[in-house]
């Protein structure tokens, strides 16, 4: 990363410190209010009562509540989930908070989550109304992963030639990385394959307006 090297620069800047610790938070009461009796579902930590107070619904569903919007980005289903979320988010957020300072990153990384979940519900509320849905009105959404996607491609936009190491072995430029993984989620999206039980659609939503955003920072000579 010769091309960054920006004065004060922190390893944990304060918002991406905050966001670790509240996703850590909500995903040790998601553990520790979860519902016995579902423990022997794979997604038991979404479908509990606890975590179908914060998980995104259709708003169809009488599950549905404003806040959900905001909440369902720090809930996740499982380790592993959690796990890829942050890493990602620490590992591209960190640089962009850097850059842009903690209040434009703040303001990024929530735009971009909401227009993931604006997206995915969009498109849930189209499945409903043409009885394509495969899950219900009431199968929660949850996870960082829309929000990410956005950092994910302003690194891109941003670092285009900056090589990104695939499972710390294999390297590649971020601009090809992005073009892949984006086009992949796309792809699947349109798609629509039964049984995935991943929001494809938020993913594609958040990289689309964090590529507006920053397209448009940049247009316009601000700070990034």
């Amino acid at each position: 990363m010769t091309q960054f090297r920006p004065t004060g620069f922190g390893v944990l800047p304060p918002v991406i410190k905050n966001l670790l610790i509240i996703n850590g938070l909500m995903f040790l009461a998601q553990y520790t209010f979860r519902d016995p009796s579902l423990s022997t579902l794979p997604d038991s930590l979404s479908l509990s009562a606890f975590a179908q107070i914060f998980t995104l619904h259709a708003y169809q569903s009488s599950l549905f509540e404003p806040w959900q919007l905001i909440t369902h980005m720090f809930m996740h289903g499982s380790i592993g989930h959690i796990f890829g979320n942050m890493l990602a988010l620490w590992m591209f957020g960190a640089i962009l908070e850097n850059i842009w300072g903690s209040k434009q990153f703040l303001f990024f990384y929530l735009l971009c989550g909401l227009g993931a979940a604006f997206l995915h519900l969009g498109i849930t509320s189209y499945e409903i109304l043409h009885a394509t849905n495969m899950y219900g009105i009431d199968t929660p959404t949850l996870g960082a992963s829309g929000a990410v996607f956005g950092i994910l491609i302003a690194f891109v936009y941003l670092f285009p030639n900056t090589y990104i190491y695939i499972y710390f072995f294999l390297p590649m430029k971020a601009k090809w990385l992005g073009i892949i993984y984006f086009s992949y989620e796309l792809i699947t999206a349109l798609q629509n394959a039964p049984g995935d039980g991943i929001a494809r659609w938020a993913h594609v939503g958040g990289a689309v307006i964090g590529f507006i955003l920053v397209f448009i920072w940049k247009k316009n000579n601000r700070r990034y």
